[in-house]
């Protein structure tokens, strides 16, 4: 069945697809409408869950910490400042191994106050332990909430689906929503081996001093295994709806001489700054990359192997080093040429005009470049 949703309505359809139980969540813009909708399914009597509005996003985490405990499917919801909140109790679900499953709707990190969308907020738990999606459209919002689950409670790992604030949260695109047999055949009842029981009481997260690195050993352990498990449920996926997704999506790749490296929903304009030089027989393409973290080194260095010229475009900043994205593609091409080009901090709109400049200034220089698009 097709809807016309925003990313926050697709989030919301896909949890309640997945039958999730408890939703804690605490509003905070652009994720405010997610929210108003559960509360909403909550008082028709069309959301079977425990939804809950806390005092605070440390609260939040906290109590889809607790709900996952008890082995629980919980979501959240969160963005920017809000995320950062949550930032202590990340590594205390990842640490536990539990998989809560929670969209993170990315706007720039104050001051000074923006509403709009960069990636420095996502960018800033990379190291928390939680596999991470990023996604370029609303379709894709829904399909990996529904295959997080999947993925989430197979290698009891956490799960953040990143998507844009306002470019994707609140723009309706059109959205094949699945039915809920398709879903229930897809993702099973969650049966957590470990989970709290009255008759039975453990500790979780005890000290472990000596043991420390051995836990986190294990732990980066788990995020390299998830390879195989991530895309032996997205292959399962597409058998399903047709709709088939990568750890990092090649477009027009195949004979590029030049290409560039980005994330999230303005792949949608490089892709057609691709085709607008493709017709003037550039030589020209995009990587765009999916799965954040684990970071999958063996597919970005396999697609862009044979390209010459790269440019990263990065919607973030490290100040004092530069892009994020940046950094992680250059320590894999050890023979291409990496430029770094910032752009969109706070929300600052890219034009399918500048992603051409970027492709033109790339062929013409010979050295790597480090600029920002102002």
């Amino acid at each position: 069945m097709k809807e016309l949703l925003d990313g926050n309505e697709s989030a919301a359809y896909a949890v309640r697809l997945s039958k999730v139980k408890c939703i804690p969540c605490f509003p905070i813009t652009p994720t405010t409408s997610m929210i108003e909708l559960f509360a909403k399914w909550k008082t028709d009597g069309l959301l079977n869950a425990e939804f809950s509005q806390l005092e605070s996003e440390h609260s939040v985490m906290s109590a889809a910490f607790g709900s996952a405990l008890t082995g629980a499917r919980t979501f959240t919801a969160t963005s920017s400042q809000g995320l950062l909140l949550m930032h202590e109790i990340l590594y205390n679900v990842s640490g536990c191994r539990l998989p809560i499953v929670m969209a993170n709707v990315s706007r720039g990190v104050s001051a000074p106050l923006t509403l709009w969308c960069d990636h420095g907020d996502i960018l800033a738990v990379r190291d928390s332990g939680w596999i991470i999606f990023m996604s370029e459209t609303n379709q894709e919002v829904m399909d990996s909430v529904i295959m997080s689950y999947k993925i989430a409670e197979s290698t009891l790992l956490p799960v953040i689906v990143n998507m844009d604030g306002f470019i994707q949260s609140y723009t309706r695109t059109e959205v094949e929503v699945p039915s809920q047999k398709l879903v229930d055949g897809f993702l099973p009842s969650i049966n957590l081996r470990f989970k709290i029981n009255m008759d039975k009481p453990v500790t979780y997260a005890a000290p472990a001093m000596e043991d420390y690195m051995f836990y986190k050993s294990q732990l980066h352990k788990a995020h390299l295994d998830s390879f195989k498990a991530i895309k032996r449920v997205q292959a399962e996926w597409s058998r399903l709806t047709k709709r088939k997704y990568d750890l990092a999506e090649s477009y027009r790749l195949r004979d590029a001489e030049s290409a560039i490296v980005m994330m999230g929903a303005n792949s949608t304009i490089c892709k057609a700054a691709v085709d607008a030089l493709r017709k003037k027989n550039k030589k020209v393409g995009l990587l765009r990359i999916r799965l954040y973290r684990p970071f999958p080194e063996k597919e970005i260095s396999n697609a862009l192997k044979n390209v010459k010229n790269i440019a990263v475009l990065d919607q973030n900043i490290s100040p004092g080093c530069g892009g994020i994205l940046y950094n992680d593609i250059r320590s894999l091409l050890k023979k291409s040429r990496v430029s770094d080009y910032v752009f969109g901090l706070g929300g600052k709109s890219i034009s399918q005009k500048e992603i051409i400049e970027v492709f033109n200034d790339m062929s013409k220089s010979s050295k790597e470049e480090k600029k920002w698009l102002m």
